[in-house]
């Protein structure tokens, strides 16, 4: 089934906690918010200095950061990085790489990419081949993967915000393809979505558009240094994607013993079908559990992963 963007549609997404509240009462402090991809458990911030918070970025902590990310990402050496303040501030600046056109959107997909796309004057098409290529690997909400096979057209932006949990299946080693954009994010994996720190991977000449676009200082000292901490951090990444795996697996035997079916997802949320998302997630957020659903499908609910001290709270809801 094909899915289609109606015109400049909203940019719905999870994390709209204090409209739950408004609805269903409570504080902040009551509520677990699995209605994002987060992980729970987020990187330890290492110790600041005050000229992180005091001074402007300098060069040097900057290509550190690049360079650490160059390392963690396996990046060819042909292609550019550039840090930026978060994944969103990428996405809303690759419609601007080419003139408008049309471009193709494997759907369904969060919406952020063609909103962004038809602000700038895009037509979101269905058809192939397009002027520009999107694809989200692996996709949000269903976890589908993509392959080298899926990289054509002039421009194809891959976002791999939530393929940290699965490293073997980036397409990172096409970086340095002419035309290709990898997007990568540190609130997912990391679980740091406050730090505002994204990357841009690929074809030296798309990267610089995007770099002149940002500006001189798009990075805060504080997202410099602790980037530079957690991409050279291994062993905390190994350690975390075997505790993601865990947790995954244990949310899915909550929602199949609660009648759902797994659908799909990632190592960070599960996509889930149920009879009716509507009431389910009304259900939840009666006991202070808010969940993620869909404009286009009356079935499917994605669930985040519940903090280590939260499991309770999330299987009593169910």
């Amino acid at each position: 089934m094909m899915h289609t963007l109606a015109p400049n549609p909203p940019r719905d997404h999870g994390g709209n906690l204090d409209a739950a509240i408004t609805q269903y009462g409570g504080t902040r402090a009551d509520w677990l918010d699995v209605s994002t991809g987060i992980n729970p458990v987020p990187y330890p911030i290492p110790a600041l200095a005050d000229g992180d918070w005091t001074a402007l970025p300098d060069a040097r902590a900057q290509n550190e950061l690049v360079r650490a990310a160059r390392a963690f990402w396996s990046v060819p050496e042909q292609a550019s990085v550039l840090a930026a303040p978060g994944a969103s501030a990428l996405i809303a600046s690759t419609p601007y790489l080419a003139a408008p056109g049309g471009v193709h959107i494997t759907q369904p997909t969060y919406n952020e990419h063609g909103a962004a796309f038809q602000a700038a004057g895009w037509e979101v098409t269905a058809t192939q081949p397009a002027d520009a290529r999107v694809i989200v690997h692996p996709n949000n909400p269903d976890g589908r993967v993509f392959s080298k096979t899926d990289l054509e057209g002039p421009i194809t932006i891959i976002d791999e915000s939530f393929c940290d949990v699965m490293p073997d299946r980036s397409l990172m080693s096409y970086a340095d393809r002419p035309g290709v954009v990898i997007l990568k994010s540190f609130g997912k994996f990391w679980g740091l979505a406050g730090l505002r720190l994204g990357f841009a991977i690929g074809a030296p000449d798309l990267v610089q558009r995007l770099t002149s676009m940002l500006g001189p200082w798009p990075v805060s000292g504080v997202a410099l240094r602790v980037g530079t901490h957690a991409l050279t951090d291994h062993p905390w990444a190994t350690a975390t994607r075997n505790r993601l795996q865990a947790d995954r697996a244990r949310l899915d035997d909550i929602l199949t013993q609660a009648g759902a079916t797994v659908e799909g997802g990632t190592d960070l949320f599960g996509l889930y079908a149920v009879d009716d998302a509507a009431a389910w997630q009304a259900r939840l957020a009666k006991k202070h559990v808010w969940s993620r659903i869909f404009p286009y499908s009356d079935t499917l609910i994605r669930l985040g992963l519940p903090a280590p001290d939260r499991w309770t709270q999330l299987e009593q809801a169910l």
